[in-house]
């Protein structure tokens, strides 16, 4: 009779491994391919920059105060404007979920509004609110709103409706139901939604700052391509990649910390 032999854990549940350094991995060779590619002359200026030359300006602007100067009225309009379109959105998203005269009277109004392009709007947000910070800030919340609605109440309505019953058996109260089951079970679909929303923060963010901005990263783009001064239109492109990195990676934490109880 052989020995009996281990077998190995298949219950894993298709759970992501976490594979660090592999992302680092990934931007280094896509800038040393650029690198070489601009030094060899198979890449022209015209097309793309050296990725030196665009560390350079990075360095350039920090030195001289600039980078700081616009990277601080964006971040400024993108979390009041994120804050308050996000917020809104998840309660009147979480009020729809819950309550069906709300369902019937809003999801029409949501599905009215989350089709129309928002940089469309800016002229009338300007119009509005004037052509300072108030504008800005209208665009952004706007534009966060909508997927912010649809992803939250999409969420509570994907909610194992078994737990509920489950809790109701056991006499739980509204309240408790509420708190304890759906909006647990609805945060991982919220939190999606909500890298979704964040992402189009900045990228209207951006078509904000390019209308009556004088500092914003925005502005500074549409400078730097006016003068078609590649080196520092690169250098804003990526400020706005790196910033869209450090918000998903804000994400990703909150996840970790909010929704231990799915690992």
């Amino acid at each position: 009779m052989s020995d009996p032999q281990e077998v190995r854990f298949r219950g894993g549940g298709f759970a992501p491994t976490a594979r660090r350094g592999v992302g680092l991995v990934v931007f280094v060779l896509l800038i040393a391919l650029a690198e070489w590619g601009t030094q060899s002359g198979w890449i022209t200026p015209l097309t793309l920059p050296k990725p030196s030359d665009v560390l350079a300006t990075f360095g350039e602007l920090w030195q001289s105060g600039l980078l700081a100067k616009h990277l601080v009225p964006s971040l400024t309009r993108l979390v009041v404007g994120a804050a308050l379109g996000v917020s809104i959105g998840m309660s009147v998203g979480v009020l729809i979920g819950l309550f069906s005269y709300v369902r019937a009277g809003l999801v029409p109004l949501v599905a009215a509004l989350f089709p129309i392009p928002k940089i469309a709007l800016l002229p009338l947000f300007v119009i509005w609110f004037g052509i300072d910070e108030g504008s800005k800030y209208a665009l952004i919340a706007f534009g966060t709103f909508t997927p912010t609605v649809v992803a939250t109440y999409g969420a509570v309505d994907n909610v194992d409706r078994s737990l509920i019953r489950m809790g109701q058996s056991f006499g739980l109260s509204w309240w408790s139901i509420v708190r304890k089951i759906v909006l647990p079970g609805a945060m991982p679909g919220i939190l999606s939604g909500l890298r979704i929303s964040l992402a189009i923060a900045i990228i209207l963010l951006v078509a904000a700052e390019m209308l009556g901005a004088e500092y914003g990263i925005g502005a500074y783009i549409l400078q730097a391509g006016s003068l078609y001064d590649l080196e520092r239109l690169f250098a804003g492109v990526v400020t706005l990649s790196l910033l869209g990195v450090v918000v998903s990676t804000l994400i990703g934490l909150i996840e970790k910390r909010m929704l231990r109880w799915r690992a």
